[in-house]
């Protein structure tokens, strides 16, 4: 991204974080908590999302089958079913039903998939009147304003703006105030419109292929009354929407309440077979008006491809299209909750999984705008209802357009020797920086302390802000000259007899920067009987992961494994300091390396923390642990080490060795690795950080086991952050926290 462009990027995201940011936090934190709340009381709730992705998986590998089935079960009904290639196709269907019908008039209820052909566009220029009818689309509507989240479209507005807006436009006999008062001005205008309208216009949730059957999963009931009411119903939904049979639902129906909105069941769901057989209703007192039958309705079944084939041929994109459109995974993102959809979004679609939709629906480029945004930390996969793998949609989407700006690129030269892998990556000048930061950090330490020294100057910092956008505002990592390798090599361990011994992974942040907590994880592990060993300093392949530099992680991986290789064949436990390198050996291998290979390294592998707690459990004397005599820490778990399930043992570690454990509720310090240090993203990285730094004790000792989660709360707490071996860890020559 050049200078300009980060600038531009930096200014949106400013003026986001000013204008949206409170509305959508409080609104999207909410939900998330409500989908926290609902899915921990159900016992049952990982074994719905196991069978809903069986179902959209055999789903999708059956489509071209179920949609066949579908249109003769539509037919048989008395319906008609449109397949329609793409988004200019779908309005052409939708506006010669609508000419057919002579409508003047339109009622909808919330789709995105309508959103995503612009139907109310060409409807309009078509001399159509088009209403929505949903509280959250309407208001859009009335305001001139797109949608910020697939769920609550109007999530970035706040109850007061709506009421300006609505006094301003409707000028109203007294200006609106309560939600209540809103609500019902705008009942009173959407039923009017809705008894007039010539068609009615619905997206669908679910279309059963074998009845033709539509399930509509709604809080607002508008949805039911857009699909009766006129006498003509054009439903507009994905193909990816189909599922083969009724009973298919029911997971998918608990689900998507607990995942949107934290329900245990949606207010209304309709299972429509139409043309349905349904009275036109008063909505005064919802009596019925006239009796209609069916055979005096419509039905218009549109199922729109618009790239949904290609992507369901493609290995990478294909789990797209298991999505149900719940919104949890941009509920469940820090950078979503600060900006909302209009920053974290494309065309049409938001949040984490927008990007494998907009490089679908609508291209790369539309994607392209977006996708740094995800820091790949992996919340959204536990948040999904069908397990979709979103952080590697996002990589590989992101490897994609690097390598589709390959020939923009300028200044390739002065990284073309940092990148291991025989295909050029593409990437621009900044990504391949930070994606072969190990190289740097290697780079670093062999020639400090003068590398230090040259970091701190102006010129420097200028240039690496504008040529590579490392913000200048960001304090350098220190590189130490002695390095974790050096140490150990030159040291005898005093374990005689070892309970076991194992292999201390030296990730290079460790090896070559925060040697200390390297040192502290050899003592604290000797310290409990276990001799280490250290694997060779590889680079895992998370740093030219998190850039979309997929070849490179994959080189990186392989390198890594291969050094492994030996103490796994020997039966021994790899320990990681390092959670994002831990996640990476745990889950994103599997994408590295071949199946054995990554389910071996995933297997061999524990974080520090985990190991440690494995040994007190397993006899090993607590006593050995430096003394915590009461000391308040305060905890802030790693996003990658809550996702692997790890976070919690060291907050155990921590309180067996007498330590006073707080542990942060605020889940993300917006550091994410060198996100936080990127020009155009360094605002919104402080903004999610200072939603943990508010939660914090002034009195406690704050402690991290992520590098970037030390950086992030040391900069912006203005305290030493340390990791919690050099806690535990017995104090030997000055290594211990100071």
């Amino acid at each position: 991204m050049a200078a300009d462009d980060r600038a531009a990027t930096a200014a949106h995201i400013r003026d986001l974080l000013a204008t949206e940011s409170d509305a959508v936090r409080e609104n999207a934190g909410l939900l998330n908590q409500n989908r926290r709340a609902a899915t921990e009381i159900h016992e049952d709730h990982e074994a719905l999302r196991t069978r809903a992705r069986e179902i959209k998986e055999d789903a999708i590998e059956r489509l071209p089958e179920l949609i066949e089935t579908v249109r003769e079960s539509v037919e048989d009904n008395g319906g008609t079913v449109y397949v329609a290639d793409d988004a200019a196709d779908a309005n052409r269907y939708v506006a010669a039903v609508c000419e057919s019908r002579d409508a003047d008039s339109v009622v909808k209820s919330k789709s995105m998939t309508t959103e995503e052909i612009d139907v109310n566009d060409h409807l309009e220029r078509n001399g159509v009147d088009v209403h929505e009818t949903d509280l959250g689309e309407w208001v859009l509507q009335v305001a001139d304003d797109t949608p910020s989240h697939i769920v609550g479209p109007a999530m970035h507005l706040t109850r007061e703006e709506i009421a300006e807006l609505f006094t301003e436009r409707f000028d109203p006999d007294e200006p609106f105030e309560t939600a209540e008062e809103l609500t019902a001005f705008a009942r009173d205008q959407l039923g009017e419109r809705i008894r007039e309208a010539d068609v009615g216009m619905t997206g669908a949730n679910f279309v059963v292929a074998e009845s033709g059957s539509i399930a509509l999963v709604t809080n607002e009931g508008n949805a039911r009354k857009c699909a009766v009411t006129p006498d003509t119903h054009v439903a507009v939904a994905g193909i990816e929407k189909l599922i083969p049979s009724v009973a298919d639902l029911q997971p998918f129906v608990e689900l998507i309440g607990r995942a949107a909105t934290g329900q245990a069941i949606s207010q209304y769901v309709s299972l429509l077979t139409p043309p349905t057989d349904s009275p036109t209703l008063n909505f005064d007192d919802e009596t019925p008006l006239a009796p209609d039958s069916a055979d005096d309705r419509e039905f218009h079944l549109v199922l729109l491809d618009n790239g949904r084939r290609e992507m369901r041929d493609d290995p990478d994109l294909r789990e797209t299209l298991y999505c149900i459109r719940c919104g949890a995974c941009s509920n469940a993102c820090a950078n979503f909750q600060a900006v909302g959809g209009h920053g974290f979004g494309g065309e049409t679609y938001s949040g984490g999984i927008a990007t494998g939709w907009e490089a679908g629906v609508h291209g790369q480029d539309s994607a392209a705008e977006f996708t740094d945004l995800c820091t790949g930390c992996s919340r959204c996969v536990e948040a999904c209802p069908v397990k979709i793998d979103i952080p590697w949609i996002n990589t590989v989407v992101r490897d994609r357009v690097n390598r589709a700006g390959a020939e923009d690129r300028e200044f390739d030269f002065l990284v073309d020797g940092l990148t291991p892998d025989a295909e050029p990556e593409g990437a621009p000048l900044g990504k391949r920086a930070f994606g072969n930061a190990g190289t740097l950090l290697r780079l670093g330490s062999a020639t400090a302390p003068l590398s230090n020294r040259l970091a701190e100057l102006g010129p420097i910092r200028q240039a690496l802000d504008r040529w590579v956008g490392i913000d200048r505002r960001r304090e350098l990592p220190s590189f130490s000259r002695e390095t974790l390798v050096d140490w150990h090599d030159a040291r005898e361990s005093d374990v005689t007899d070892p309970r076991e011994r194992v292999v201390l992974y030296p990730d290079p942040y460790t090896n070559y920067a925060r040697v200390e907590r390297g040192k502290a994880a050899v003592r604290l592990l000797e310290a409990l009987g276990v001799a280490v060993d250290l694997a060779a300093p590889t680079e895992s392949g998370r740093a030219p992961l998190s850039q979309g530099m997929v070849e490179t992680a994959r080189a990186n991986a392989r390198e890594t494994y291969e050094s492994l290789t030996v103490p796994i064949d020997e039966g021994r436990r790899i320990v990681v300091i390092e959670p994002s390198d831990l996640a990476l050996f745990r889950g994103d291998a599997a994408h590295l390396l071949p199946e054995a290979s990554a389910e071996r390294l995933a297997d061999a592998t524990f974080g520090l923390l985990e190991y440690v707690h494995g040994l007190l459990e397993n006899g090993a004397d607590a006593d050995a642990l430096a003394d915590g005599a009461g000391e308040g820490v305060h905890y802030h778990p790693h996003c990658q080490a809550r996702t692997v399930g790890v976070a919690g043992h060291a907050e155990e570690v921590l309180d067996r060795a007498g330590f006073d454990v707080a542990t942060t509720s605020v889940e993300c310090c917006g550091m994410a690795g060198s996100f936080g240090y990127k020009s155009e993203y360094y605002e919104l990285s402080v903004d999610v950080g200072e939603q943990l730094v508010a939660e914090l004790d002034a009195d406690r000792r704050l402690v991290a086991e992520g590098v970037s989660c030390t950086e992030q709360l040391a900069a912006l707490a203005g305290r030493e952050t340390v990791h919690p071996a050099r806690l535990l860890a017995p104090k030997a020559g000055g290594d211990g926290p100071h």
